[in-house]
């Protein structure tokens, strides 16, 4: 799914050859000043002064897409260094993406540079033979500006070429800087370089080939350029008016450290060019406003254009207002005063949607179509006005890609920037933003984190799975995001798999199940509710197969199992993987995503087929067999996978049935790839007017046309306790209670209780992967409650005492509650083998024994999957997994202290070894740990009376299933009270031959038959 690639740019650098080393004074900085500039700066002299540290502290350290691409770094004495005695070295192998930064120590001041003109450092030349400029490698130099500090800075880039042998100079003005567009740490702050708060550097390296490197002497030179230290600005871009109306735009005067300007600035503007008539369709406007020297820094002048009305039927025109700035630097673009498109029958609400598209098709070029069929990351605009110069119809954010400050407000201002943006467009067709909210809305700071969508198969309550979704669909379109790339339908079938969670189970009947979230997202199957402010168009992902991939079948860089190949039958395929998009196109999903990876269907012959490229599923079954009429959207970047050149990547992604293209960086390629292909024939006009149609539709339906701005009338619920309420209950539904000797749990009020663990109090770590950023991260990264918070929540009188090792002394305790499992990760870099295992970690492991050694004690995982705890079974009292429950540590606290009883079920099958896996309910050979299914539970009155009970019990399921009820919460509750007869019996010791019927009962009361699953629960029960 999407999320933030660090990737290349290649844009325009001085690079200056010196002269020879030996006419350098000893110690000198790479060059002395000349007479009417400041003496150079140090930034870095390499001899050691700046340690290898990493953030918040001072220090270089570097960074990579994973471990083996973090380059190797030391500060080593050279005779030929060119300043001091030492410089710093370093070799690295990239296949992602890596690189070196230095941070400046956060709790200390940023830097100001606003007195320099440049910065320049010594590199040292790999090449042995002469090289033409520019032919060398490309090295990426970046600086951080703004912001809290050097990991919540602006990245501004530039780049040079390593064409020479041995020591060279590299100068580089700051005017040479451009701001970084395919990925901001914060998603940007001003797009402003502000010299006066300058955090450090950053080199992100080649690609592709081991190689080495050497820097010495960095630091600042020269004097200033009085351009950058002022700037006129207007207060937007785009200025929309209804024919007739008058736009005021306004123009200001901006410095550097908002000081008083240096000198006067005057601003000369004049309306010329643009597609309205001067005269006709506009008052035309000249004149001059001048800022004195010593004006305060943002202060403005108001430039009015009247605009005319003739009444006639029209598309969009544009007015751009000229600005001529003398004394500043000014405006990046031109402000352009945009007359709104009015009397044309696809603006008409009161038309069928049906009949609105067909009229925009009509009026629209193929170039306006290549542009509504692409979807580009916002970052990786290169300017703002591309939305209208290629006429986009989609922006997303990536994992990660967030406004300043991250909060609900700021992506409402954010998203409606953007739009602006499409009003310049001739049909002003709006945006369709797209955002990853795949447990809420986990790119926002302060957001209602759920739990991940394992823990909501575990909850198996199709009510609280579409109030979850609920909850995420006001949350999202409250920021001003009409549609969210969720839910995943993947049906996960190998727990070594790093996308385990973001499966409702390995079930397809579970998963069919849990897709009451889509109608909490949209509401009504016919997307008659998409226009509320509370519902999103959703993404059913991702189509097929992805759930199924090979362990070693990926080709993904380092991947084991993500992006692999799924190889199966035809039935498999049919039963496991396509059956929940069947489901979610009865539902009315509004788009669908296609997998990564690739689908081999045994017997056909045909070898494995990468899914972006695969017609036969897309059009073939999605479209025409099931029937969806919504649009079919890529994944990241996805069809740059399939074999060929990117015209065929193109034609044939579109060919399949591919109807909107995230690109999500190349967006200039595609258009222009796409329109050559339609020209050639290759790709038809009536597959395009298909997509677009498809497109647009929802777009209708979205009421965009008539809304593109947020509507933030529900922005005070984002993260409100009535919407945590809810993520709550789903927590505590989502609690599998695995063991409970003793009846250790629920804890009681009075008891004092020992926790440990790593997991007991890392919001981060309960909350994993897709949480703010991308991959996750351990801490506080969020609000929320942890589980030890949560604890002392619910028993606010009782002891409670925290050991995060289990180092403190544990005489005098009740009882322990040891937190253990994961941290946060996401898709292919969770892949068991890339660095991931199913094992505790050896703390963990520690904690454990350390606390069930000396107390009775109940240990929970914090996992997106199961872990490998056998070993250590017979020691445990009790054994719950707590999956990954999102924000609300206190759902867990409710089941622990007996507020809810425990009642899910497992999702998964639980393996007693790696070497299981892959094992699934169904299975010929059964034996886990743990079935799927299994879930004891702390209600009181169990049922009694053995196999008569669930003879009688059979009785009522049959005439519950004769009547049409077998999916009824009666049948769910009926067919509950025989699997507790059973668990009772079977007890902790499960034997494969009750394991197997106990699993494939579930199973079938999911698909409807409770008179099945009760019979299979008698065969468990008499095993047991």
């Amino acid at each position: 799914m999407p999320r933030p690639r660090l990737g290349t740019r290649t844009c325009t650098a001085v690079i200056a050859a010196t002269a020879v080393l030996g006419s350098l004074l000893a110690g000198a900085l790479p060059s002395a000043a000349a007479a009417d500039e400041p003496a150079p700066v140090p930034v870095d002299r390499f001899e050691g002064e700046i340690p290898f540290a990493g953030p918040p502290a001072e220090g270089i350290f570097t960074w990579g897409s994973d471990a083996d691409d973090q380059p190797q770094l030391a500060v080593k004495e050279r005779a030929d260094a060119p300043e001091g005695a030492k410089a710093i070295e370093g070799t690295y192998d990239i296949s992602g993406w890596g690189g070196v930064s230095h941070d400046f120590a956060f709790d200390k001041p940023a830097h100001d540079w606003t007195a320099s003109k440049g910065i320049r450092f010594w590199w040292y030349g790999q090449n042995t033979a002469p090289l033409p400029p520019g032919s060398g490698k490309r090295i990426n130099f970046e600086i951080k500006d703004g912001g809290a500090n050097g990991e919540a800075s602006e990245l501004w880039t530039t780049s040079f070429t390593d064409d020479w042998e041995g020591w060279h100079l590299v100068e580089i003005p700051f005017s040479d800087f451009v701001y970084r567009a395919d990925y901001q740490p914060v998603g940007g702050i001003d797009q402003v370089l502000g010299l006066n708060e300058m955090w450090g550097w950053a080199l992100t390296l080649p690609t592709g080939a081991p190689g080495s490197f050497a820097m010495d002497g960095m630091e600042l030179y020269g004097k200033a350029d009085p351009a950058l230290k002022a700037k006129v600005v207007t207060d937007a871009a785009v200025y929309p008016v209804d024919e007739g109306g008058t736009a005021h735009v306004k123009v200001s005067v901006a410095t550097t450290g908002s000081v008083p300007t240096d000198e006067a600035v005057t601003v000369d503007y004049t309306t010329e060019g643009g597609t309205a008539a001067s005269g006709k369709d506009y008052e035309p406007v000249t004149g001059s406003v001048t800022f004195p020297a010593g004006t305060a820094s943002g202060a403005s002048r108001t430039v009015a254009v009247a605009t005319r009305k003739d009444g006639s039927a029209e598309s969009a025109e544009t007015v751009p207002l000229k600005l001529t700035v003398t004394g500043a630097k000014a405006p990046a673009e031109t402000p352009q005063v945009v007359v709104n498109a009015h009397g044309l029958p696809y603006l008409d609400a009161r038309l069928p949607v049906k009949k609105r598209v067909a009229d925009l098709l009509s009026r629209m070029s193929l170039a306006e179509k290549a542009g509504q069929m692409t979807q580009a990351e916002r970052n990786a605009l290169k300017s703002q006005g591309d939305i209208a110069s290629y006429d986009l119809g989609s922006l997303l954010s990536g994992g990660g890609s967030v406004p300043t400050p991250n909060a609900p407000e700021a992506w409402a201002r954010m998203v409606d920037a953007y739009q602006l943006r499409a009003q310049a467009t001739r049909f002003q067709i709006p945006l369709i933003y797209g955002v990853d909210a795949v447990h809420g809305h986990n790119n926002v700071i302060g957001s209602t984190i759920m739990p991940h969508n394992i823990g909501i198969g575990a909850g198996r309550d199709p009510k609280i799975a579409e109030r979850t979704g609920a909850v995420t669909a006001k949350e999202v379109r409250a920021t001003g995001i009409p549609w969210d790339f969720a839910p995943c339908l993947c049906v996960t079938r190998d727990e070594r798999w790093g996308r385990s969670y973001e499966a409702f189970g390995e079930d397809p009947a579970l998963v069919t199940a849990m897709e009451t979230v889509i109608n909490g997202m949209q509401g009504a199957r016919n997307g008659k509710d998409l226009d509320r402010n509370d519902k999103v168009l959703t993404s059913a992902k991702h189509f097929v197969g992805d759930g199924g991939t090979g362990f070693g079948s990926s080709t993904t860089g380092s991947y084991t199992i993500d992006q692999g190949v799924t190889k199966v039958t035809r039935q498999e395929l049919e039963a496991v993987h396509l059956a929940p998009f069947a489901e979610a196109v009865k539902r009315g999903t509004g788009t669908v995503m296609p997998s990564y990876s690739s689908l081999e269907i045994v017997g056909d012959d045909a070898g494995p087929v990468k899914m972006h490229a695969n017609a036969e599923m897309i059009n073939g079954v999605l479209k025409d067999r099931m029937g969806f009429e919504g649009f079919v959207i890529s994944d990241w970047q996805a069809i740059d996978q399939i074999p060929g050149d990117y015209p065929s990547d193109v034609r044939t992604s579109v060919n399949a049935g591919l109807d909107m293209i995230m690109v999500p960086t190349n967006y200039q390629d595609f258009t222009k790839t796409l329109k050559d292909e339609v020209t050639a024939g290759r790709v038809s006009e009536a597959r395009v007017d298909d997509a677009v149609s498809r497109i647009l539709t929802q777009k209708f339906r979205l009421g965009l046309f008539e809304q593109p701005y947020a509507d933030t009338t529900n922005l005070d619920d984002v993260g409100s306790a009535e919407h945590r309420a809810v993520a709550r209950e789903a927590v505590a539904k989502s609690q599998v209670l695995l063991k409970n000797d003793s009846a250790v749990l629920p804890l009681k009020k009075s008891q004092k209780v020992y926790v440990a663990g790593s997991n007991a109090d890392d919001l981060g770590n309960q909350a994993g992967g897709w949480t703010i950023s991308w991959q996750g991260s351990s801490g506080d990264i969020t609000t929320g409650t942890t589980i030890l918070a949560g604890m002392k929540k619910a028993a606010p009188d009782a002891t409670i005492d925290y050991s995060k090792d289990a180092s403190a002394g544990t005489d005098g305790y009740d009882v322990g509650v040891v937190v253990v499992g994961e941290t946060p990760y996401a898709e292919g870099f969770g892949d068991v083998g890339n660095g991931n295992d199913l094992e505790l970690t050896a703390a963990d492991k520690a904690a454990v024994d350390t606390v069930c050694a000396a107390m009775k004690c109940a240990v929970l995982v914090v996992s997106g999957r199961p872990q490998l705890v056998g070993d250590r079974l017979a020691g445990i009292d009790a054994l719950v997994a707590s999956w990954l429950p999102g924000t609300e540590g206190d759902g867990v606290a409710d089941v622990l202290y007996g507020k809810r009883p425990f009642t899910g079920q497992l999702p998964v099958t639980w393996p007693a070894s790696e070497a299981q896996l892959p094992i699934n309910v169904g299975d010929a050979s059964y034996d886990p740990q743990f079935p799927y299914g299994w879930g004891l539970t702390t209600l009181t009155g169990t049922p009694g009376g053995g196999e008569p009970t669930l003879k009688a019990l059979t009785v009522a399921a049959k005439v519950l299933q004769a009547t049409g009820h077998g999916t009824s919460p009666q049948a769910r509750e009926l067919v509950g009270k025989a699997r507790l007869i059973v668990q009772q019996k079977i007890g902790s010791d499960i034997t494969e031959a009750a394991a197997k019927p106990f699993a494939e009962a579930d199973h079938l009361l999911l698909t409807g038959n409770p008179s099945g699953a009760v019979t299979k629960l008698i065969a468990a029960y008499r095993a047991g």
